[in-house]
C-alpha cells in the first residue's frame, strides 16, 4: 500500500512533535522570522507594489519566493486596482503563459489554460472553489491572486498539469479603516465596493472586516448586461497567544444575459459586428447564487509545531433560459440556434486537518508538512434541449422575438457524487547554505457515482487511488541568483458520461521544469524564467457532432515563460510576462487528429504594465501608467482550421490624489481600438473583446 511508505515520516514527525529538548534547539530560529515589522510580509497579507516576496500557495506555508524550486507568479490586488479592473482573467494575463479559454456565456471563470493545459480548476486559501458552476470570483474580496506553474497534485490533490490558480483573499487587518470606492463606465457600467476593517476590541484580539461590492452593468454587446450583489464578511479572534480562529463567508447574487458571442461564416472575418446578440433579449437572465463558509482553527503546540484544522463548505445553484446559436447555414448569413433550459444545484463540504514542524538531522533543516483531507461533493444537474427547426437567426440583420421552437426535447438529467479522501507529506530541506530542496506525494482514493435520469436511471460508478509526487531542488548560485529543477505529477477524474453513459477514466499529467530565479537592482527587481515540458492522457474534448464529450487521447506542451515584477525606482513599478507555448495533440482521432494544436493556446503572448508615481510637488501621491498585452494566433476550434488571429491592446491609465483620503481615477482601455477575439470554442461561439472605453472612478478612504 502506498501508505505505508508514509509511516516512517510519519512517525518521525510525531517523535519529534515530543521531544521538548528539539523543540528548544530550534526556538531562536523560530523567534527570528516571526518577528512583524513594517517592512515584514505575510503570504497571505497585502502586497507594497507589485514584488511579492512571499506565498504559501506553493507550500501550503509561509515560504520566500525565492526559495521555492518552483515557478510561482503573483499578482497582488494592486495590479487589478491601477487597470480599474475586477476581472481575475485580467489579472491572469501578468502571469504568464495563462489564456482564456470558454467561460460559458460569460457566467463564470468556467476555463483557462495554464501552460498549454485547458483547466477548469481554482482554489481559494487552499480550498478548491470551482465546483459546480462557481461564479467569477469578486475582486472587492482579493489580496493576490497565485498561479503555481506546473502540476501540483501532491499538495492539492486531483487538478491539471498546466498549473494552479489560488486566490488568497482579504483577511481582518489590525488598524480600522474604510474603502469606499465607486466607478462609471463605457456602456452604463456602474460598481461600488466597499471596505470596512475594524477591531472588536481595545487589545485588538478580535477582528472584523466585510467587503460589499455592487454592480450594474451593460456592455457592448447589444441586449447583453449583468447585475451583482456581493458580500464577504470576516473575522479572526485570537483566543490565547497560542491559538487563533478565522472565519470567512462570502455571498453572491450574479444575474445575466447567456452570451455565446458571434459567428465567422466560412472561418472569415468581416461584415458581423461585433456588438451583435444572437440570442433572444426576451429570454430573460441566468442566475448564478453562491454561497461559502470558511473556518480555519490555528493551534501552535510550541515554538516549532503547529495544527491547523479547516473546513469549508460551499452551496451554489444557477437556473434559466437562452437561445443559443448551433450552427452555420449554407447561405452565408444565418445560423440555427436551439432553447435550452437550465437548472443547476450543488455543495461541495471540505475539511483539512494539517500538521506542520521545523526540526534538524544532523545538518539539514526540516521543515515538515503532514496533511489530511476529506471531500464530499454533490451536483444536480438538468440541461433541457429544444432543436431549432425555422428557430434560425440573420447574423447581418437580426430579427429578435421569434416563438420559441416546440421540437421534441432531449438533454441531460442526472446527479453525481464525489467523495474523496487524502493524505500528503512534504518536507522542506534546507541541506546547506546554498542548497534547498522539496519532496512531496500525495494518496488519493475518491469515489464517482452517477445516476443518470434521463437514461431511465443508468448507475455509473468508479473508484481510483492514486499517488502523486513532486520532488525539486534549488541551488543559490550567488545571492542574487539560484537556479531549479522539479518533476511532479498530476490526477483528476474526468466528470460526466460519455455518450454510452459510462464514467471516464481519469487524466494524468507529468511536468518537468527548470529555471532561474534571479533579483536585480538591488532586489528591487525579480525575475523567473522556466523551460517546462508538460505530458497529459486520457483527455476529453466535446464533440460538436454530439454535443458531448469524449475521451480524445493524449497531448503535449513545451516551451518557456518569463516574468518580472519590482519596484524599480522609488517612482516605478512594473509587473510583465512572455511566454512561449508549443502545445499540441500527440495522440487523437479522425475529429482532432495528432498533431492537432490545443484550442486557444497561443504560441507567443506577452504583457507588460508599468506605472510612475509622483514622488514630490503638488502631484506626490499621483500616478500614470500604460499596459501593453499581445496574444498570438491561436486555435479556435479543437481539430478544424479555423483559427482566432493576433492582436494587441494598449490601456492608459492615471490616478490624482486630490488630498490624503481622496484619489480620482481614469483609464482609457484598447486606446487604438483594436478589433479581436479573445476566445472562442468553434467558428459560431466567438467571444469578441471589448473596443476603446473608459471607466472613471472615485477612492475614499475614510
Amino acid at each position: 500500500m502506498p501508505s505505508r511508505k508514509f509511516a516512517p515520516l510519519a512517525g518521525l514527525a510525531l517523535g519529534l512533535l515530543l521531544d521538548p529538548a528539539h523543540a528548544e534547539e530550534t526556538t531562536v530560529e523560530l523567534d527570528a522570522i516571526s518577528v512583524t515589522t513594517d517592512a515584514y510580509e505575510s503570504a497571505t497579507g497585502p502586497v507594497t507594489g507589485y514584488r511579492a516576496t512571499r506565498s504559501a500557495s506553493a507550500t501550503k506555508t509561509d515560504t520566500a519566493l525565492r526559495d521555492i524550486p518552483q515557478s510561482i507568479s503573483v499578482i497582488p490586488a494592486t495590479v487589478l486596482k491601477d487597470l480599474g479592473s475586477t476581472s481575475v482573467e485580467r489579472a491572469l494575463e501578468f502571469a504568464g503563459g495563462v489564456s482564456r479559454q470558454n467561460n460559458f456565456g460569460g457566467l463564470t471563470l468556467y476555463e483557462y489554460s495554464v501552460r498549454g493545459f485547458t483547466t477548469s480548476e481554482f482554489y481559494q486559501d487552499g480550498f478548491s472553489a470551482n465546483r459546480g458552476y462557481p461564479s467569477t470570483p469578486d475582486a472587492a474580496n482579493i489580496e493576490r491572486i497565485e498561479v503555481l506553474k506546473g502540476p501540483a497534485a501532491s499538495l492539492y490533490g486531483r487538478g491539471d498539469p498546466g498549473g494552479t490558480v489560488n486566490i488568497v483573499t482579504k483577511k481582518p487587518q489590525a488598524e480600522a479603516f474604510t474603502t469606499v470606492q465607486t466607478s462609471a463606465g463605457s456602456w452604463d457600467r456602474y460598481r461600488t465596493a466597499v471596505d470596512v476593517n475594524t477591531p472588536l476590541d481595545s487589545e485588538g484580539r478580535v477582528l472584523s472586516r466585510v467587503n460589499l461590492a455592487v454592480e450594474d452593468n451593460n456592455s457592448f454587446r447589444d441586449h447583453v448586461g449583468s447585475k451583482r450583489v456581493f458580500v464577504a464578511p470576516s473575522f479572526s479572534w485570537q483566543l490565547n497567544p497560542d491559538t487563533s480562529l478565522l472565519v470567512e463567508s462570502e455571498f453572491v447574487r450574479h444575474r445575466s444575459i447567456f452570451d455565446r458571442g458571434i459567428v465567422a461564416p466560412n472561418n472569415h472575418w468581416g461584415g458581423m459586428s461585433r456588438s451583435t446578440f444572437l440570442g433572444e433579449p426576451n429570454d430573460g437572465d441566468i442566475r448564478n447564487h453562491n454561497n461559502r463558509l470558511q473556518a480555519t482553527l490555528e493551534h501552535h503546540l510550541n515554538d516549532a509545531w503547529k495544527l491547523r484544522l479547516a473546513s469549508h463548505y460551499k452551496q451554489g445553484s444557477l437556473w434559466g433560459d437562452a437561445s443559443e446559436s448551433r450552427a452555420l447555414n449554407t447561405d452565408g448569413h444565418t445560423v440555427n440556434r436551439r432553447y435550452r433550459e437550465r437548472s443547476t444545484g450543488w455543495h461541495d463540504s471540505i475539511t483539512q486537518l494539517e500538521l506542520r514542524g521545523l526540526f534538524d538531522i544532523g545538518s539539514w533543516q526540516h521543515e515538515l508538512l503532514i496533511g489530511t483531507e476529506y471531500e464530499d461533493y454533490r451536483k444536480k444537474e438538468r440541461v433541457t434541449t429544444i432543436p431549432g427547426g425555422a428557430y434560425a437567426i440573420d447574423i447581418y440583420n437580426p430579427v429578435y422575438g421569434q416563438p420559441k421552437p416546440n421540437g421534441k426535447p432531449t438533454g441531460t438529467d442526472f446527479f453525481e457524487q464525489v467523495k474523496s479522501q487524502a493524505l500528503n507529506l512534504q518536507d522542506q530541506i534546507i541541506f546547506t547554505d546554498r542548497l534547498r530542496g522539496m519532496i512531496g506525494a500525495r494518496f488519493e482514493h475518491f469515489e464517482q457515482s452517477t445516476d443518470d435520469y434521463a437514461r431511465n436511471h443508468a448507475k455509473s460508478r468508479q473508484t481510483h487511488d492514486a499517488l502523486t509526487q513532486r520532488a525539486g531542488l534549488l541551488y543559490q548560485l550567488t545571492p542574487q541568483v539560484g537556479v531549479f529543477a522539479n518533476a511532479s505529477t498530476s490526477f483528476k477524474p474526468n466528470n460526466g458520461l460519455d455518450a454510452g453513459g459510462k464514467s471516464f477514466k481519469p487524466e494524468e499529467g507529468v511536468g518537468y521544469e527548470v529555471g532561474i530565479k534571479s533579483e536585480l537592482f538591488d532586489d528591487r527587481l525579480s525575475a523567473t524564467l522556466a523551460v517546462f515540458h508538460i505530458e497529459k492522457e486520457n483527455v476529453l474534448a466535446r464533440d460538436p457532432a454530439t454535443d458531448t464529450d469524449r475521451a480524445m487521447g493524449k497531448a503535449r506542451s513545451q516551451g518557456f515563460d518569463l516574468q518580472l515584477t519590482g519596484q524599480v525606482t522609488d517612482a516605478v513599478r512594473v509587473i510583465g510576462a512572455f511566454a512561449y507555448i508549443d502545445a499540441e495533440v500527440t495522440k487523437g482521432d479522425k475529429t482532432i487528429p495528432a498533431g492537432s494544436r490545443i484550442l486557444g493556446v497561443a504560441k507567443r503572448s506577452g504583457s507588460l504594465l508599468g506605472v510612475y508615481e509622483f514622488q514630490e510637488g503638488a502631484l506626490r501621491g499621483s500616478d500614470l501608467g500604460a499596459a501593453f498585452t499581445y496574444v498570438g494566433d491561436r486555435s479556435g476550434e479543437a481539430g478544424g482550421s479555423f483559427e482566432l488571429p493576433a492582436y494587441h491592446t494598449v490601456d492608459l491609465l492615471a490616478h490624482y490624489k486630490a488630498t490624503e483620503n481622496v484619489t480620482v481615477g481614469l483609464n482609457l482601455n484598447n486606446l487604438f481600438d483594436e478589433k479581436y477575439y479573445e476566445r472562442s470554442y468553434s467558428n459560431y461561439w466567438v467571444n469578441p473583446g471589448e473596443p476603446r472605453n473608459l471607466t472613471v472612478s472615485l477612492t475614499l478612504n475614510l
